[in-house]
């Protein structure tokens, strides 16, 4: 992974004077919940102020299923479960029409210039990325660490089904396998904040949004 690069925050900026965003990776395990509509309610008022990254759920783990099954290398699983997370993403566009997907940088700078919410369709950009690895050590949770490192993000809020019931590090939540195992690494290069919301907790997600620091239960 590459450190943060200084144009991009230089970027951010000056498109986000005194405020930078923060990246809210909206787990895939919400795909079958009945908090999805809720979350993206709340995600739908952070115009200029959230990225989203969207998880694999049922779309990565058929990956994973046919991998099992077929036997192919896991490059061509990296892939095609980057292509789940759009079709994730296509599933929460389809649902939230205020989610404004997009697949660089450049253009997610661009819609939180507008006050839109951009909604990150990772494979075009991590495909050309020979620094991240094309393993399933590397999911949506590293990936969205690593997005938050390149816009310089304030803080990085993972919605996940469950929620931690106090401050853990992020090591011990990769060895419980609520991270990615890359996670912790990820984490420590992007330089900012990071806290787990459980599915539940979408009102107090609003709150934070409207009046305070992100909500949820700090990573170390």
């Amino acid at each position: 992974m590459s450190e943060r690069g200084p144009s991009r925050g230089n970027d951010l900026s000056r498109q986000q004077p005194g405020h930078s965003p923060w990246v809210v990776k909206l787990g895939g395990s919400l795909a079958d919940s009945p908090f999805l509509r809720p979350w993206l309610n709340a995600i739908a008022e952070g115009g200029g102020r959230l990225i989203v990254v969207p998880g694999g759920g049922p779309f990565a783990d058929a990956v994973r299923s046919a991998q099992s099954t077929q036997g192919f290398d896991d490059a061509t699983a990296h892939r095609m479960a980057l292509l789940g997370m759009e079709q994730y993403a296509a599933m929460l566009s389809g649902l939230e029409r205020a989610l404004h997907s997009v697949d660089t940088l450049d253009a997610i700078l661009d819609a939180l210039g507008r006050e839109l919410v951009p909604l990150w369709l990772p494979a075009r950009t991590v495909l050309a990325r020979a620094d991240i690895e094309a393993s399933w050590d590397v999911t949506s949770d590293s990936l969205a660490a690593w997005l938050a490192g390149e816009v310089g993000a304030a803080a990085l809020i993972l919605v996940k089904a469950m929620s931690i019931d106090a401050a853990c590090t992020a090591g011990a939540l990769a060895g419980a396998g609520i991270v990615d195992r890359a996670f912790p690494s990820y984490l420590a290069r992007c330089g900012c904040a990071c806290s787990i919301v459980g599915a539940a907790e979408h009102a107090h997600f609003r709150r934070a949004l409207r009046d305070g620091p992100p909500a949820g239960m700090p990573v170390l």
